[in-house]
């Protein structure tokens, strides 16, 4: 064995040069199809934790996928709201610990904004139960004061003092801005991987301050201008909001809340467990993870039938070598087994080039995605479902390699010495 594996070895180096481009191959199949797991799972991770420890998101009528979209991912725009006494109402059930009230609709150079209380960064979990954490500065207390989250921050290049100025809606309407009442950058959120990272928020107060001249979304016509300082001597109660996050007592309450909720008689509620509306809303754009993973796939069958060609190309060429080693006594399947080793050394070459090139790039890559894209992707060694494809790359290589093997195992002693034209 040890004379056939230097043999195999010694062929292989005399075609270094065609085999390493089948290496290069397999390598990079063996890259891409490890990065596309790789962030497929970490992609669904970050969708999935963009929200977490709340048991409900209660909200108008509407479907809870939609009422997902618009409540966690800032997606869309609600359709109808709910009255603040009902998020009141909801605080006094006793099966409730803490509501989260949101309102949203207005925006910042794109940026949705969201108004909210105090309580939601004690309150608000997102991944594996994580607080937010500020950066810089604190929380919101006044009524002007807003926190921004961390791509807000780096993107539009914001610091601590400064003044931004808000805007109507999605920003389509002209003289949509509310300059006369510009909020102060009371503080900065570390990044998250989530949709928090995309949003500025404000008290719902301010909010409120934001409308009080605002008559079914547009500006009272020919009305005086209420300034930042008179809105503050204003009763600033919010009226209505979007969405409500519900925390409970004890997690085996929740379905027992939720049909109380359901049926609440005051106005028409809905409420949605945000596990299960992820998972729907999941299911929805699998599609699209499938293609990735099927075009990494096809990457990967272009590599071996580059491999199954070269050795088969390489197979003619060798007819007369392998002729000699017949004569010198080497059988069939003595043949047969040095082509599977060299088919064997190609595939374990371009998986173990893929992989660490893979390991490399992702780490190194990491911290400029999550910096860029806020999709947070952990790097380290291949996981369980990430080496099972690897060992796959090497086994459909060895497969590969069975056709020109089988070949050469069929070919005779005097086909390979006789001449070509014959």
């Amino acid at each position: 064995m040890r004379s056939l594996l230097t043999l195999a070895w010694a062929s292989a180096w005399h075609r270094r040069f065609a085999l390493s481009l089948v290496v290069l191959s397999l390598a990079l199949s063996t890259f891409l199809l490890l990065t596309v797991e790789r962030v497929r799972h970490d992609v669904r991770d970050n969708f999935s934790n963009a929200v977490s420890g709340t048991d409900l998101i209660v909200g108008a009528r509407s479907g809870a996928v939609q009422l997902l979209l618009y409540s966690v991912f800032r997606i869309g725009q609600p359709t109808q709201t709910i009255e603040y006494r009902t998020v009141q109402a909801l605080q006094k059930d006793p099966a409730v610990k803490w509501v989260l009230p949101i309102s949203l609709g207005d925006t910042h150079r794109g940026y949705p904004v969201v108004a909210t209380t105090p309580a939601y960064f004690e309150y608000f979990r997102y991944g594996p139960r994580r607080a937010l954490v500020m950066r810089e500065g604190q929380r919101f207390e006044g009524v002007f004061e807003a926190v921004l989250g961390a791509e807000v921050a780096q993107r539009l290049g914001y610091t601590l003092g400064q003044q931004v100025v808000l805007r109507h809606g999605s920003g389509a309407l002209d003289n949509a801005d509310h300059d006369d009442m510009p909020f102060t950058v009371v503080g900065i959120l570390e990044r998250t991987g989530t949709p928090v990272d995309r949003s500025v928020h404000i008290r719902l107060e301010g909010m409120q301050a934001l409308h009080v001249d605002w008559l079914a979304g547009m500006p009272l016509p020919g009305a005086k201008r209420t300034t930042a300082q008179e809105a503050q001597a204003l009763d600033l109660s919010p009226r209505s909001v979007t969405a409500v996050l519900v925390g409970l007592k004890a997690r085996g309450a929740v379905f027992a809340a939720q049909r109380r909720i359901n049926a609440f008689e005051a106005e028409p509620l809905m409420a949605v467990l945000p596990g299960v509306t992820l998972d729907e809303l999941w299911s929805a754009v699998a599609q699209a993870e499938q293609a990735l993973t099927l075009m990494s796939a096809l990457v990967g069958l272009v590599s071996l039938a580059g491999l199954m060609a070269v050795v088969m190309t390489a197979l003619e060429q060798r007819r007369r070598e392998l002729a000699v080693l017949r004569s010198v006594g080497a059988g069939p399947r003595r043949v047969f087994l040095l082509l599977l080793i060299e088919g064997l050394w190609v595939s374990l070459s371009g998986a173990a080039l893929g992989t660490l090139a893979w390991a490399a790039v992702l780490w190194g890559a990491a911290p400029w995605v999550q910096a860029e894209y806020g999709i947070i992707l952990t790097s380290g060694l291949p996981r369980v479902h990430e080496a099972s494809l690897v060992a796959a790359v090497v086994v459909a290589g060895v497969l590969a390699s069975l056709w020109p093997g089988w070949r050469a195992y069929r070919l005779s002693l005097s086909d390979g010495l006789a001449p070509r034209g014959a």
